[in-house]
């Protein structure tokens, strides 16, 4: 048994576990999930929004040593936790999530990886935020998710602040954490093929795939669950 802390991405909030959580339970995991600031039921103004305050937020969240599990962009803050408060991180998972590189911002390795994703967001006429434009959200992030489901998501989705997705990240002091991914092989937002460049170099035990769209969670809750099971105990 693990205490888990489960980790939103862009425009996301603590709801989007609502299906996985049970699962994880009934494993025998001790499950937290949380809003990242200005995420979800979190009332905190966007344009305050930094990658440090993520970061702040996901290490005051952890009371004992934990599992850490981030989804898409949360690959960012929960690694940003880890070089905060390595002491409370047992283990990083990143969930087809970007694996930050040494003094690179997250916006690089999108960039990079040749997602489609920008042409799927509106950015507000201030540049602070970006949002899912809804008649786009289905074929990036939920093409195998029931109707009712993605329905459901869309009522949910809040603005992305910007800031923290343009912010360089230095890897110190998590270095030396343990580390495992779950790659979606359908996966629309952060194309599958550079999920598998992210992780190249790592242990082929401490790489799954599911094939599945960037949303395992709405669409596969009770196969994820015994993937990252499997992950939390290896």
């Amino acid at each position: 048994m693990a205490e888990v802390l489960l980790v939103h991405g862009s425009c996301h909030g603590a709801w989007c576990w609502d299906l996985l959580v049970p699962h994880l339970s009934a494993l025998g995991h001790s499950v937290r999930t949380i809003d990242l600031p200005s995420h979800g039921a979190d009332t905190t103004p966007p344009d305050t929004v930094t990658l440090d305050s993520y970061a702040a937020a996901i290490a005051d969240a952890i009371d004992t040593q934990a599992v850490v599990i981030g989804h898409s962009m949360a690959g960012y803050p929960i690694t940003a936790a880890a070089e905060r408060a390595p002491h409370k991180i047992a283990k990083l998972i990143y969930l087809c999530a970007y694996v930050p590189q040494n003094g690179r911002a997250l916006v690089d390795l999108r960039r990079e990886s040749g997602s489609t994703l920008p042409a799927a967001v509106s950015v507000d006429a201030t540049r602070t935020t970006f949002r899912f434009r809804p008649e786009a959200a289905k074929a990036a992030l939920y093409h195998d998710v029931s109707d009712d489901l993605i329905a459901w998501a869309l009522e949910r989705l809040t603005p992305q602040p910007i800031l923290p997705q343009e912010t360089p990240l230095t890897i110190d002091r998590s270095a030396g954490i343990a580390r495992r991914y779950v790659i979606c092989d359908q996966d629309q937002a952060i194309p599958a093929e550079y999920q598998r460049v992210m992780t190249a170099d790592w242990p082929r035990d401490h790489v799954v795939t599911l094939n599945t769209s960037h949303s395992p969670f709405l669409s596969v809750p009770g196969d994820l669950a015994a993937v990252l099971d499997t992950l939390i105990r290896t």
